[in-house]
């Protein structure tokens, strides 16, 4: 059993299964919050070989946006100090907006899976959290600073003000609190069957790099925002986005 511990929601696939698999590697026991069983004990168990630490990955199935299955969690971290919590789960949620309710319906659902689950692993966490020395650090997108994304945009924005709440919040207490803002990242399920050839050689010509960004290099700035080099930075931004946008 490694000294640390960090709990990463979305740790399945893509973004959180890169940055959970980094994690690892630097001897953190991982806890890996999703909601596909299958997909989490096969990550999980990758994330032990690769750390050559069988058991290092510990799956749990739970719905964030459910208060009750919280629990799950809880009992996974069984009463250990959580040295980092990590909320990668997310995602843009399609829906009927020509009616007022199908637009409220999507509104909810965004706002649901990228602030609630956020909201609700954090405040369950935060009695566990470090002290001092732990690390909170949410997942948001570029498209919370420079929008086009409707109700998605929206929800990864209100991120940011809460973000910047909890790093007061928690500061005294030396817990640090940061957004990590990917640009376009290949190789996740993010955008499923809807990117097309066209769409794929736009989002890396806006790049300043031309390339697209990678689910390692996410899980990068998120190693450094939990290591003990960034325990002077709190209440911050950190885009990684190939320069499609720069720095505000």
């Amino acid at each position: 059993m490694g000294s640390r511990l960090a709990v990463v929601s979305g740790g399945g696939t893509g973004i959180g299964a890169a940055i959970a698999g980094s994690l690892a590697r630097d001897g953190y026991d991982v806890v890996v919050v999703g909601r596909r069983a299958d997909v989490l004990a096969a990550a999980a168990e990758r994330i032990g070989i690769d750390c050559g630490r069988p058991g290092a990955g510990t799956p749990v199935a739970a719905d964030l946006t459910d208060p009750e299955q919280l629990d799950r969690v809880l009992a996974a971290v069984d009463g250990r100090p959580v040295d980092a919590v990590v909320n990668n789960a997310g995602g843009y949620l399609g829906g009927d907006t020509d009616t007022l309710t199908g637009t409220a319906a999507h509104w909810r659902a965004n706002l649901d899976a990228n602030v609630l689950t956020a909201v609700l692993l954090t405040e369950a966490l935060r009695p566990a959290l470090r002290r001092p020395g732990g690390r909170v650090i949410l997942v948001s997108s570029i498209a919370a600073q420079r929008g086009g994304a409707d109700a998605y945009a929206a929800a990864k924005a209100a991120l940011h003000g809460w973000a910047y709440t909890l790093a007061a919040q928690l500061g005294p207490e030396q817990i640090t609190v940061n957004v990590v803002s990917p640009g376009y990242v290949a190789e996740t399920e993010f955008f499923g069957d809807r990117m097309t050839p066209e769409g794929y050689a736009k989002r890396v010509a806006e790049t300043l790099v031309k390339r697209p960004g990678l689910p390692d290099d996410i899980a990068e700035a998120v190693r450094y925002l939990t290591s003990p080099a960034a325990g002077y930075v709190t209440g911050q931004v950190l885009g990684v986005n190939g320069g499609s946008v720069l720095g505000r």
